[in-house]
């Protein structure tokens, strides 16, 4: 089914290690480009080539979100020189387009909340979505497309530059997916096993605890520079996908443009997935994991999961032990009071734990 048009926006992203932007018409990308944070001359000439396809349309639109205040000021202010239009902030001019339940004054970073909406947008269900950069996040969102938070720790180069910075011995070195034995046998290969396991082994017992504490298994999505290296061949992630932010970046520019808009434009709830969609995204063949129950991406940036582990005590990881689902894709746990439907075993209303729903 043709994707729905909306109007075009260059959508920038602008990171502690890269510059990502992607022109897009419609939910996917139409190229995405990945630029160092230093060379700002590289990402002004890319952002002019990709806002050239789009900047003689009236309602065309630059959006960008960024965790580096430093380079995105720097940016910003030679694309206002160069592109002649105004350039929209995420959250600064338009919000993130997900609902949260935080503490009161937490302020997550805007490229977690744009990865959550983003993977709910499309997935419409719970999940978990890990954030494989200069720093390792993992954040769940939940049936409803509400933000909870997650964890947060160092990325596996900043792990490694840290050994290096604070000991005598340990050398410096460029991060990869170590191959051969279990063990290293010399200093470099022992460096890389501890940081590439250590995320490995974070992530899968977050994400166990985070399933416990819902009652089902969500689907696991991953971003970020690291994530094909550390997640490519890992059973519990369902998908990779490099561009997330920048989806999410078009979703803001969207609901900005279009309020109201509260579907993917396709007709149903969730792209085919609707109730019990956890196990239509898990059963199946590859392309329909990446297809219509998945994320559409660009060639190179397919890479589907097939297998899933279950978690102790939560059966086939589908709906939790003596758990059921209520039609909407919601998962509930029958030992925990789950509050709205939100399976995360507290009350969780507006009135009493603070949450914000879009």
């Amino acid at each position: 089914m043709p994707q729905p048009a909306q109007p075009p926006v260059l959508a920038i992203q602008v990171g502690n290690t890269r510059i990502k932007m992607a022109v897009f018409r419609s939910e996917d990308p139409e190229e995405v480009v990945f630029i160092a944070k230093d060379d700002l001359a590289g990402a002004i000439e890319a952002a002019g080539r990709l806002y050239e396809s789009i900047g003689a349309e009236a309602d065309a639109s630059v959006v960008i979100a960024s965790v580096n205040k430093p380079v995105s000021d720097a940016l910003v202010g030679a694309l206002r020189d160069q592109l002649s239009c105004d350039i929209y902030a995420v959250p600064e001019d338009m919000p993130a387009p997900i609902g949260t339940c935080l503490d009161a004054g937490a302020r997550p970073g805007v490229d977690r909340l744009l990865n959550a909406a983003a993977a709910y947008a499309k997935l419409r269900q719970a999940c978990i979505v890990i954030d494989a950069g200069t720093c390792i996040t993992v954040d769940f969102i939940d049936g409803e497309g509400v933000f909870h938070g997650g964890a947060i720790a160092p990325g596996v180069r900043m792990q490694l530059k840290a050994m290096h910075e604070h000991t005598a011995a340990l050398p410096a070195i460029d991060f990869a997916s170590p191959e051969g034995l279990a063990w290293g046998s010399n200093t470099r290969e022992a460096m890389l096993r501890g940081v590439y396991h250590g995320a490995r082994g974070l992530v899968w017992r977050l994400i166990e605890k985070y399933a416990e504490q819902y009652g089902g298994f969500p689907l696991v999505i991953a971003t970020g520079g690291d994530a094909a290296a550390l997640f490519s061949d890992d059973e519990l992630v369902n998908q990779i996908v490099p561009d997330l932010v920048l989806r999410g970046v078009a979703l803001a520019a969207k609901a900005a443009l279009e309020p109201g808009d509260g579907d993917d434009g396709d007709g149903d709830d969730g792209d085919g997935l609707g109730a019990g969609g956890m196990r239509t995204f898990r059963e199946g063949s590859a392309a329909e994991r990446t297809g219509a129950a998945g994320f559409s991406l660009l060639p190179q940036q397919v890479e589907p999961k097939q297998a899933r582990r279950g978690v102790a005590g939560l059966g086939d990881g589908t709906t939790g032990n003596g758990g059921a689902e209520d039609g909407q894709g919601h998962h509930h746990d029958h030992g925990h009071d789950h509050g709205r439907d939100h399976g995360h075993g507290h009350r969780c209303n507006d009135d009493d734990c603070g949450c914000h729903h879009d």
